[in-house]
């Protein structure tokens, strides 16, 4: 009896035979993922990034201790915040500086004018 319990483990181990031809399908999916990596490099992408970057402030010294809630609304005021990046190690721990995207390229101007400002203490 033990040894049709191998036979059928074998037949398992058969069955796992078309995961290769999956495997080869992954390949070729992956070719067609390099072919689009290799057209990404565009200007629109380009023109995309600088847009972003064009509506972000980058805020040193932040609190280890802020969230990116706390970020936000003591940024609020210059606009419409988009998004709060606060930069981690690799272990997750905060660098102690953040990116602030706005939603309108004029609040970056009014976030200059919180230069200096403190946010918990710092």
């Amino acid at each position: 009896m033990e040894h049709q319990e191998q036979e059928q483990e074998h037949e398992v181990y058969g069955g796992d035979i078309p995961d290769e031809g999956e495997m080869d399908a992954d390949v070729d999916m992956s070719r067609a993922e390099d072919d689009d990596l290799n057209s990404t490099p565009s200007p629109a992408t380009q023109d995309e990034k600088e847009e972003v970057d064009s509506r972000s402030i980058y805020v040193g010294n932040v609190d280890y201790a802020c969230t990116p809630e706390e970020v936000q609304q003591h940024f609020q005021s210059c606009g419409t915040v988009n998004r709060v990046t606060i930069l981690t190690d690799k272990f997750g721990q905060p660098k102690g500086f953040a990116y602030v995207e706005f939603v309108e390229i004029e609040a970056v101007q009014n976030a200059l004018l919180l230069n200096e400002s403190e946010l918990h203490g710092r």
